[in-house]
């Protein structure tokens, strides 16, 4: 590639990666990688070497999943504007895929950061398709495609991107790519296209990790009080050039404020206090600001799973405290049928009373969703203070399903008004195994154990990063609201292993939530156990807002890739230049140690 690199000429390449049972298994092996280069000589992996595009599986006549991987991917620039970037569809484990028979996977992309899934899209006579090769020939105004099958190598030419509205195929030479030097670790190449300079610094940029690079504050401020100075927030700039408050712990000690005069002031920036693991046992986690307190509720693995607990505290560091006392709010009772999974609290406030939404099963296991109303005047850690549970229901009044299960409810209020996003599981453990999708209805305010409208399917398992090593699941649905999205967060691959990664779904408040096609789901996740160095398996999460309204995302996670002990974890949510929210802030890169001292001039009367 030397000879043709140019003065502001980058390179972008497309590559699978050899599977790693038990640390990179098929299902994200299997998909499309990219990665870049300055020199055409060593490669940066975009996404940190985990995939970005993933097989989508087929849906049997049973509603069961045949999930599926890809192979051999190909990017190529489009007739106008953008990429194209084609792939091999194949089983899980790789090999050659009946129901994909004369086929090739296809999505398109303006800037290699969104990506638009086209589908799978026939070409022609082909056979079981290997290897596909696309390239847009200007002066003809066409495509010409080649590939190989069982049969041979093939060329045809098509006007249409979407349709391939292809000539008759004829024999052709396959012709290899130079596979450059330097490529990530485990990468089985694809091929290599040029891009801008500027292109390759946006998308390093887009997929890579952000730090603290520098600190804003005034020079000087004006203050009569202790409070004018301690209400001074530094503004943290970050290596995209997006910034968040600060909170500053400020020395006042040098400053009179009797004494008129400028004085000279040092403070420390408030980094993250919260060091994963914070617990040991506990999923699902929720941290609640409720009346002055602060509330943590979880699935309490150290218990079984049996009974609710919840723990209270002055400041959000204290619900971590060695010596916390644990409330047990709902305990396990044989009698009025409380017996087993007691999963996911969440509190929500609906029609203006507080609530807990959590799962539970009796004696035959099998959770469903469930919802509990704390008494007017009630305190949260007495147990007496919460009416009985109730079973969520249709607004029929019968149950969510007479079959299968139901888990992991949320509520979202957006636009004026309020849904229930929920799991729902049929056939687990059984060949009808449906694996667990995300539902979504309008909810009663008035009854919140009761939708106010029809339960309609809103995600599934679908991408291979959803359903690999035989975890097919979307649960664990948390959503927050900014002016313009809905953000609904929902977690996949296994709930307590090291593939357990969050997805994200968003739309547009003002639009109908119940109507799942106001949706957009994101093909590729937002949080993996690449995302946070020894974090693994980060997932089932929920959010709360500080002081300064950060938005702060906590999760269950392991500490290393055989560890099925779940363990609680807090970090900032911060917004980047696209807006985008990213969950993957360490405490190191949100605040530099090195950046954390600050000074001040405070200028008196």
């Amino acid at each position: 590639m030397e000879g043709i690199y140019q003065q502001n000429e980058c390179f972008l390449t497309v590559y699978t990666r050899e599977p790693q049972p038990g640390i990179y298994p098929d299902g994200l092996a299997r998909a499309v990688h990219f990665a870049v280069s300055r020199d055409g000589k060593t490669f940066e992996a975009l996404h940190h070497n985990y995939g970005i595009l993933f097989a989508q599986a087929d849906v049997s006549a049973e509603n069961t999943l045949n999930t599926k991987s890809l192979k051999n991917p190909w990017v190529f620039p489009l007739a106008h504007d953008g990429w194209g970037i084609a792939a091999v569809r194949v089983t899980e484990k790789g090999e050659a895929d009946p129901d994909s028979r004369g086929q090739i996977l296809l999505w398109s992309t303006k800037d290699f950061m969104e990506f638009s899934f086209l589908g799978l899209l026939p070409l022609g006579r082909a056979g079981q398709v290997e290897r596909v090769r696309i390239r847009y020939e200007r002066e003809a105004g066409q495509y010409a495609v080649v590939w190989t099958d069982e049969k041979g190598c093939w060329q045809a030419h098509g006007t249409d991107l979407g349709g391939w509205l292809l000539t008759s195929p004829r024999p052709a030479v396959w012709e290899d790519e130079p596979v450059p030097a330097g490529l990530p670790d485990g990468a089985i190449a694809g091929n290599t296209v040029s891009i801008s300079a500027n292109l390759c610094d946006r998308v390093r940029t887009y997929w890579g990790r952000l730090f603290h690079v520098d600190t804003v504050l005034p020079r000087e401020v004006d203050a009569a009080s202790p409070a004018d100075v301690q209400a001074v927030n530094a503004a943290a700039i970050y290596s995209d050039g997006s910034a968040a408050l600060q909170s500053v712990d400020w020395d006042l000690s040098p400053v009179d404020f009797s004494t008129p005069g400028v004085y000279a002031i040092e403070g420390e920036i408030r980094s993250n206090p919260y060091h994963f693991p914070l617990t040991q046992g506990t999923g699902d986690p929720v941290i609640v600001p409720w009346e002055g307190k602060y509330y943590y509720l979880s699935t309490s693995d150290t218990t079984g799973d049996v009974g609710l607990y919840l723990r209270e505290a002055d400041t959000r560091e204290g619900l971590f405290a060695p010596d916390v006392k644990l409330h047990l709010i709902l305990p396990y009772d044989e009698e009025r049928g409380y017996i087993q999974t007691f999963w996911a609290p969440e509190f929500h406030i609906v029609g203006g009373e507080p609530y807990i939404f959590f799962a539970l099963s009796g004696k035959v296991w099998g959770p469903q969703c469930h919802v509990m109303h704390l008494k007017p005047g009630g305190h949260m850690t007495d147990p007496d203070a919460w009416e009985e549970p109730r079973r969520v229901v249709r607004q029929d009044g019968a149950p969510l399903t007479e079959k299968g299960i139901t888990l992991d409810m949320t509520v979202i209020e957006a636009g004026g008004r309020v849904y229930a996003a929920w799991s729902y599981r049929f056939g687990m453990g059984t060949p009808l195994d449906t694996g667990s999708m995300l539902y979504i209805a309008p909810l009663s305010e008035q009854e919140p154990w009761k939708l106010a409208g029809e339960p309609a399917l809103l995600s599934r398992p679908l991408l291979s990063w959803e359903n690999l090593e035989t975890t097919v699941n979307n649960e664990g649905p948390y959503a927050f609201v900014t002016e313009d999205r809905v953000f609904l967060a929902y977690s996949a691959g296994a709930a307590n292993s090291y593939t357990y990664a969050v997805g994200l779904l968003t739309a547009d408040p003002n639009d109908d939530l119940a109507d799942p096609s106001n949706w957009k789901k994101g093909l590729t996740p937002v949080l993996t156990y690449y995302s946070v160095d020894g974090e693994y398996g980060p997932g089932h999460n929920s959010f709360f807002r500080d002081e300064l309204g950060n938005l702060w995302v906590a999760y269950h996670g392991e500490t290393d890739l055989e560890s099925r002990l779940r363990c609680a974890g807090i970090r900032r949510v911060h917004f980047d230049l696209q807006n985008r929210p990213r969950f993957d802030l360490s405490a190191e890169r949100d605040v530099n140690p090195a950046l954390r001292r600050v000074s001040l001039r405070v200028r008196v009367g």
